[in-house]
């Protein structure tokens, strides 16, 4: 299978559904860490690439529950767009039932497209809502969680990957990336590398990214092979972006702080007609849960 053919919308309303309504997509990855599940009878146990669709858009756990335009908000110019160009188009090889490969923008700050923030003591960290190092800056905003799970769907079994190294990073609620973006040059908040644990899990915390014009609320991420590989985008493994789901965004930028601007770039764009998202996105729509008060978690499956 191509990066970009997938099933479009088998779990668009998943997170209205609750735990016990989910059915054996929901109970999926706990099978395959029980039974160690080769590939092909885990694929064929129910009914081929559907249950690796499912396996990536479910919630893992009983714990889960659950891209360009003109410029943004704050200036920053879209993904690939003008200001920037995009690393060069990969070459990784996705399977049917992995996520997809995706553009890492022009803001990666991996080593591909300028500066690399792999590179600097103090990025492995779950928090990443401060800079580290010189900078001392604080990212404003809805307080969120990021939990991904990876799995290994490579090969002849399909289980979780731990020991693997994720790292994620985003725009904050102006629109801005850190080490990019002019009025935040100096800092590198919302970016950091977690350690996948003996279950798969990474966590971080963070604050809510803002919809800037031309792209769908989104995080992107990238994994490798382990925390000593991952100093350089030539190791990855994966890049690949997580979609918020609609009525979470629509809630955050309604009733927030900071995110006013936010409320007329979603009015311009949808998953559909996204430059990412636009050729399919159930393997990467998370589940969201929380509320603004309270803040919230998004949990989404990674099978690569």
């Amino acid at each position: 299978m191509t990066p970009h053919q997938r099933h479009d919308h088998h779990h668009d309303h998943q997170g209205d559904l609750e735990d016990h309504d989910l059915g054996l997509s929901h109970d999926l990855p706990r099978i395959v860490e029980r039974n160690r599940l080769g590939r092909r009878r885990f694929l064929a146990a129910v009914g081929g690439v559907g249950a690796a669709t499912a396996l990536a858009a479910c919630s893992a756990d009983a714990d889960s529950t659950s891209s360009a335009g003109s410029s943004t908000a704050g200036g920053t110019p879209p993904e690939g767009g003008p200001g920037g160009a995009a690393p060069a188009g990969s070459e990784v090889e996705v399977a049917g039932g992995e996520i997809p490969e995706e553009t890492a923008g022009p803001y990666p700050g991996d080593g591909s497209n300028g500066v690399n923030v792999l590179t600097e003591s103090g990025v492995v960290r779950s928090d990443i809502t401060r800079s580290f190092g010189s900078a001392s800056g604080v990212a404003e905003g809805v307080p969120t969680t990021l939990r991904l799970k990876v799995y290994d769907l490579t090969g002849d079994e399909a289980e979780v990957l731990s020991g693997a190294a994720v790292y994620v990073w985003h725009c904050d609620r102006d629109g801005e990336y850190s080490m990019y973006s002019e009025s935040i040059a100096e800092e590198n908040y919302l970016r950091g590398v977690q350690e996948t644990d003996e279950k798969g899990w990474v966590e971080f915390t963070t604050i809510f990214p803002a919809a800037y014009s031309g792209r769908w609320p989104h995080v992107h991420f990238e994994v490798y092979p382990s925390l000593e590989d991952a100093t350089s985008a030539s190791n990855k493994l994966r890049t690949s972006q997580l979609a918020i789901p609609q009525d979470v965004a629509d809630a955050v930028y309604a009733e927030a702080e900071g995110y006013e601007q936010s409320v007329t770039n979603m009015a311009q764009t949808s998953l559909d007609s996204d430059n990412v998202f636009s050729d399919g996105y159930s393997l990467q729509l998370a589940k969201a849960t929380g509320s603004v008060a309270e803040g919230y978690t998004l949990t989404l499956n990674v099978p690569i």
